[in-house]
């Protein structure tokens, strides 16, 4: 089966031009720091402060380009830190989820929801999902030969979409429960 290079997604905040501009002021515009591997995505010079009920998140990055809906991307070390139940969700299924607040240095934007765990998952182009017989929304394990951690991640999501580079992204939890390195590689199984 096909091999996938894995990647740490740290905790990161997506928002409307709405709700950037009340972050940020009339007219804000996010500034790109770095490209990020998924063609098009950035991350942002601009940073907020997530608030829950329990405690404060600062200098979270604000991934570009802005969306059409707010989303909170959070591990779930983070969501108990804040006093948020963990909703594992894939991104954009947000329906349910708690909410929090967004404080820049122009305001603050309280969403009734949004904050989510990301679902592990997998970006795929269209021929490597062919080439290896996977489908957008499949449901696949993915090995993980990391040096004395070394692990099968289940219940990763198949994503497949022309504007996607192939890779997996894991958070934080995830990625240090693994040891993963720079570069590291994942085997995709269909079944154990």
């Amino acid at each position: 089966m096909a091999e996938v290079l894995i990647e740490t997604s740290a905790r990161h905040v997506h928002v409307t031009q709405e709700t950037l501009e009340a972050l940020f002021g009339k007219g804000a515009v996010l500034t790109k720091k770095k490209d990020l591997s998924q063609p098009g995505q950035f991350a942002s010079e601009q940073r907020v402060t997530v608030v829950g009920p329990k405690k404060e998140l600062a200098n979270v990055s604000i991934l570009g380009p802005c969306r059409s809906a707010d989303q909170v991307e959070l591990s779930a070390t983070d969501a108990r830190s804040v006093g948020l139940d963990i909703a594992i969700r894939e991104s954009g299924k947000i329906e349910g989820t708690p909410g929090c607040t967004l404080r820049g240095p122009a305001g603050e934007v309280t969403i009734k929801e949004g904050v989510i765990v990301a679902k592990r998952h997998i970006h795929l182009t269209p021929a490597t999902a062919e080439k290896n017989g996977l489908k957008n929304g499949d449901v696949v394990w993915v090995k993980c030969n990391t040096n004395g951690r070394a692990a099968v991640l289940g219940d990763v999501v198949v994503r497949v979409r022309d504007d996607f580079a192939d890779a997996m992204h894991i958070d934080t939890d995830e990625s240090n429960a693994i040891g993963a390195t720079p570069g590291l590689m994942g085997e995709i199984l269909k079944e154990l």
